[in-house]
């Protein structure tokens, strides 16, 4: 497994093809493994790299205070990527999107799929959904000890539980039945939500820096070709998102795909790959 240090942290990645480059930025409920298909299908043209945030898959602990979209452009001078597009999903997209207004001049296109944006207000149906759906997965107090890095052990039965709580919301949907989905992607979604946990209840406490000013209110300065992807079974305050996004950014096309929960790239790979194929070739 490939990794490279970038300043006190290790990443892991992938790296394959040659042309224009593609990063492809993973959910934050996932790892790179959600990019499969499209990491094969774009190397064809493209030179396409996959990585583990901090604290994820291959990648070194998140310790401290970090900053993501600060995190992908030091990966970036690394791997000498001087421009390229940023492809990312759910809270990679707010990287992706955090990275091409930081850094302008280093972001070619931007595909956001199912994304979040740094700054936005959740409504109050959106936290409350998720409160309802997650809030009983592991008992408060566990939950509490777990997040502030007190307890004195992880149990694993309370990191599957906590994982299959977020993946039937979030991957399958609110309104859909597990079944409906691939059980290869069922059980791949719930093995890297579990290594989410896993790592973040027993790592170090870190803290996230956002950008500043945030990405809400500044859409109309993202100046590059964009494609939104929505996934209509998913959670309506990611479409929400989704919504503002296509209509905030001049120019920004919009796709949503019907039964699909919040990560198209392994529920549609073959849509999705198909939908970036055509837009990076535009670009």
């Amino acid at each position: 497994m490939p990794v490279i240090e970038v300043g006190s942290a290790t990443f892991g990645y992938d790296e394959a093809g040659s042309g224009p480059a593609v990063m492809l930025v993973h959910a934050g409920l996932a790892d790179r493994r959600m990019w499969e298909h499209q990491f094969g299908a774009l190397s064809k043209r493209h030179r396409v790299i996959r990585f583990d945030w901090r604290g994820y898959g291959g990648s070194s602990d998140a310790a401290g205070e970090i900053a993501r979209h600060e995190d992908l452009l030091a990966l970036m001078d690394a791997l000498q990527v001087e421009q390229g597009a940023l492809v990312g999903c759910s809270d990679g997209g707010a990287h992706a999107l955090d990275v091409a207004l930081a850094a302008p001049r280093r972001v070619t296109a931007l595909g956001l799929i199912c994304s979040a944006m740094s700054g936005h207000e959740w409504p109050a149906q959106a936290l409350e959904l998720m409160r309802e759906r997650m809030s009983g997965a592991v008992p408060a107090d566990r939950l509490r000890h777990y997040g502030d890095r007190t307890a004195a052990s992880v149990a694993p039965a309370d990191i599957a539980a906590m994982a299959e709580a977020n993946v039937r919301l979030m991957v399958v949907g609110p309104d859909r039945d597990p079944a409906e989905l691939d059980p290869a992607v069922w059980e791949l979604a719930l093995e890297m939500c579990r290594g989410v946990y896993a790592r973040e209840w027993n790592g170090p406490l870190f803290t996230e820096r956002h950008l500043q000013p945030p990405a809400r209110g500044r859409l109309a300065e993202i100046r590059v070709p964009t494609l939104v992807i929505n996934g209509l079974a998913d959670v309506p305050g990611i479409q929400e998102i989704s919504a503002l996004l296509a209509d905030g950014i001049t120019g920004a096309r919009r796709m949503d795909l019907a039964s699909t929960g919040h990560l198209p790239p392994m529920e549609r790979p073959v849509e999705v790959t198909g939908a970036l194929s055509e837009f990076l070739a535009a670009v």
